[in-house]
This record gives structure tokens, C-alpha cells and sequence, in this order.
């Protein structure tokens, strides 16, 4: 199971649950479990295995305890849990009858709370990273206990395996230094019921606000259906930024996961060097379904990369890329760029073509923002431009980007018409993936 994050307060919150002036005392899941309930005669009535609580707003709220069978019984019984008196252990039963147990089953919006949460794993997305749930924390008011916390730090881990105490008194005796909680308040922990777990219910809003590198490291951390649960969450732009910055075993998988039509709409997102990347590394089968639904001018461009080596200019390159006669204005050329950029993955150059498309020089964008609007770009641009052929080695490739510092290189036919763009980024994930992407 995964849980939603959205803020990892510093200190512990102060919750107010009653309004009255009755005593509130904080207990821990690791504190109640393996407790005994004892009945009116004093006898031990079984020992708690978990607890069960309903998902109440704005705290869940403890309802039942999960018993361990005692001598003559057979199974495990949910018992109706105790009032609280001051978080006095062992908790005393006040009545046994038929009415105060339960076979262990769940009702609807009721989850075991050891057993759906403890150990499970919480997506940070405040520190773009994953936590552990270590222990829960609970506070008692109105006879009730109440879920408040979850406790995420190396204290939590501690205090379950009973060395809490010895870990404080060493740390503060040899370093002054006192282990701190970490507490997330269950108001930003959002499980989602469904018949067999809890999934991830993550604010769209927040996760776009996290770098898609940052992210693709959660998803990476996450085992595979908790993979499948935090992508199918992002929006469609988000998933396609994030999965350029996946593994692309990882890629593979997620797409493998989804329907065609869900796919190719995250897909026609991403740049086109890394769709056909992506398709090129998926089931023949997938990949012609995902084709199938894409765009037909983006799938035909696709189509076309993939006919080229992966460690080739054509299999490295980009199609989508801005040229212009030598005859366009800055100002034509700046407002057609406007309208196109949302679709280009790199407009750092514009490539000036004639018109049979063959390439004649180069502007930076730079140059053409400071130029003047009615100025043509056949006096503004570089005739010494840097190109290679379609069938271009990746190593030669990589010598001409150290050359001559360039941010990208035209890639061009026999004939010198420009046939697409290798940006920088797209090189460096094949001649050093450990700098580009993992």
C-alpha cells in the first residue's frame, strides 16, 4: 500500500480533538500491541493482535481490537474496544456480552490498522522521497481513541523494538544529542478503501510542482503496483515529463501497463527522440496499438526515427525542429515560433533552409530576439554551421558537441536537407548514461 503526502511538519502538531478541559494522553501502536484486555473478574480476556478503526473525519477512530484467542477459543474475536482512562494499561474491559464481539471482519470504511499501514511505505512528495511507516500515534479524548499520527522516524523504528530508551540514553550521554520525532499528521496521510488494499490517492497540484527527475526517483523506489498506482495518478503532461527522466526497463513496464489509447495520449507528449525510444523498447504488438492511437503525424514521424540505429544521428535525433527561408522577417519568424513552440523539444537554434530544405546557416535565439523585427534572416544567420549525416557514429557525434560547445546538431541527408536535430540530452543517455538519463 501507498499513502499520500503532502507536508512533513518540523514539530509535533498540537491536535485538539475535545474541547473540554478532560485529560488527553498520546499512546503508540507499539505500545498497545501484545497488551492484554482484562475482564470485570480480572482475567485476561486475549491480547491485542491489532486495532481496528473507522475512517472518520477528521481523525479515524479506534472501534474495535483484534484479540488473540484465549484458552478454550478457537478463532481471533474483534472486540469492542475499551473506553480510555487516562491511557491506563492494561485496559481494563468494563462489561463482557455477546454484543461486545464480532467475528473478525471488516465493515465498510474499517481497516486493521497494523496490518494496512505499519511498514508500509508513505510518497513524500514534500522531499521527493518515500518513508517507511514505522508506528502510529494515537491521542485519547472522550473515552476514544483517536489516530493522529503516523510516525515515519528512526524514534518510531526504535521505539517498536523496544530500544528506544537505551538508543536516547546513549545518544544524549555521548553526544548531548536527543533523537527527535518525526511525525506526519493523518490529515495529510489520504488512503484510498478498496476491497483488497489501500491505494495511493495523490494531490495532482502538489505532485506537478515536483521536478520530474525528483519524481521519477519515487517512482523508481516503489516496488511495481505502487509504480503503476503513483504514475496513472499524474496528469498528462506530468507522466510524460517524469517517464523521460525514468529507467527505461522502468518506461517499459509502466506503458506495458496501460491501454493503448491512455498511453499514446502521455506519449504524444513527450519529445519525439523519446517516443521512439520508448516504442522501440516495447512489444512489437504494443507498440503498433500505441501507433494505432497516436496522432497520425506524430506516429509517422515516429515511425520514421525508428527505422534508424539507437547510436546513430538518425536514432539520436529529433524531427520536430524549426527552419525557415532566408526570406522570413525576425518578427514572422518570432511569431511563428509562438505559435509552434509548445511542440518543439528544443528551439535554442532556428536552421535556415532553402527551399528544397536544404540547410544554408543557423540563428540562435538570442540573436533573433535582439534583431530588428523587419530584418531578414538571411543577413542574420551563420553559414558555418556544424551538421552530421544521418548515418553518424555516436562517438564522432559526441567529438563535434565537445568541439565546438554546441547545445544541438542538425542532422542532414545525402543531400543536406535537414532531416531533424540531436540535442545534447539525447546524446548524453547513450554515450554516458550515468549522466544522462538512468
Amino acid at each position: 500500500m501507498d499513502l499520500r503526502l503532502c507536508y512533513i511538519p518540523r514539530r509535533l502538531e498540537v491536535i485538539i480533538v475535545a474541547i473540554n478541559a478532560e485529560p488527553q494522553v498520546f499512546l503508540f501502536l507499539s505500545e498497545i500491541l501484545g497488551q492484554p484486555i482484562i475482564g470485570p473478574e480480572g482475567r485476561s480476556m486475549g491480547k491485542i493482535m491489532d486495532l481496528v478503526a473507522t475512517l472518520a473525519e477528521p481523525y479515524p477512530i479506534v472501534t474495535d481490537a483484534l484479540l488473540s484467542p484465549e484458552e478454550g477459543q478457537k478463532t481471533a474475536m474483534f472486540y469492542r474496544f475499551p473506553g480510555i482512562e487516562e491511557g491506563q494499561r492494561p485496559f481494563k474491559a468494563h462489561s463482557v456480552c455477546s454484543d461486545d464481539f464480532r467475528a473478525p471482519s471488516l465493515r465498510d470504511n474499517e481497516l486493521l490498522l497494523k496490518d494496512a499501514l505499519l511498514d508500509k511505505q508513505i510518497v513524500d512528495t514534500h522531499g521527493a522521497k518515500v518513508l517507511r511507516v514505522n508506528d502510529l500515534q494515537f491521542l485519547t479524548a472522550r473515552q476514544s481513541l483517536h489516530l493522529v499520527h503516523v510516525d515515519v522516524g528512526f524514534r518510531g523504528l526504535m521505539r517498536r523494538s523496544g530500544l528506544e530508551k537505551v538508543v536516547d540514553l546513549f545518544l544524549h550521554g555521548l553526544f548531548d544529542y536527543d533523537l527527535p520525532n518525526q511525525f506526519i499528521s493523518w490529515r495529510f496521510v489520504q488512503p484510498i478503501s478498496s476491497p483488497d488494499l489501500l491505494r495511493l490517492k495523490i494531490a495532482q497540484d502538489r505532485l506537478s510542482r515536483i521536478h520530474p527527475a525528483d519524481l521519477a526517483d519515487i517512482i523508481e523506489d516503489l516496488d511495481m503496483r505502487q509504480r503503476s498506482n503513483v504514475f496513472k495518478s499524474l496528469d498528462v503532461e506530468t507522466a510524460a515529463e517524469t517517464l523521460e527522466e525514468t529507467d527505461p526497463k522502468i518506461q517499459v513496464s509502466l506503458i506495458e501497463d496501460m491501454n493503448a489509447a491512455d498511453a499514446s495520449d502521455i506519449i504524444e507528449e513527450m519529445s519525439l527522440s523519446e517516443a521512439a525510444d520508448l516504442l522501440g523498447d516495447l512489444s512489437k504488438e504494443k507498440a503498433e496499438g500505441i501507433l494505432k492511437e497516436m496522432e497520425q503525424d506524430m506516429a509517422e514521424d515516429v515511425k520514421e526515427l525508428l527505422t534508424h540505429p539507437e547510436e546513430e544521428a538518425g536514432g539520436l535525433m529529433t524531427s520536430a525542429v524549426l527552419h525557415f527561408l532566408p526570406s522570413v522577417t525576425v518578427d514572422e519568424a518570432i511569431s511563428t515560433i509562438r505559435r509552434e513552440a509548445e511542440d518543439m523539444d528544443f528551439i535554442y537554434y532556428v536552421y535556415v533552409v532553402d527551399e528544397d530544405e536544404r540547410l544554408l546557416g543557423m540563428i540562435s535565439l538570442k540573436e533573433l530576439l535582439v534583431a530588428p523585427g523587419e530584418g531578414l534572416l538571411s543577413d542574420l544567420m551563420d553559414d558555418r554551421v556544424v551538421s552530421v549525416q544521418i548515418d553518424e557514429d555516436k562517438d564522432e557525434i559526441a567529438d563535434l558537441f565537445a568541439k565546438y560547445g554546441l547545445m544541438a546538431i542538425p542532422v542532414v541527408d545525402d543531400g543536406d536537407r535537414i532531416k531533424g536535430v540531436i540535442l545534447f540530452k539525447n546524446l548524453l543517455e547513450v554515450v554516458a548514461p550515468h549522466l544522462g538519463k538512468k
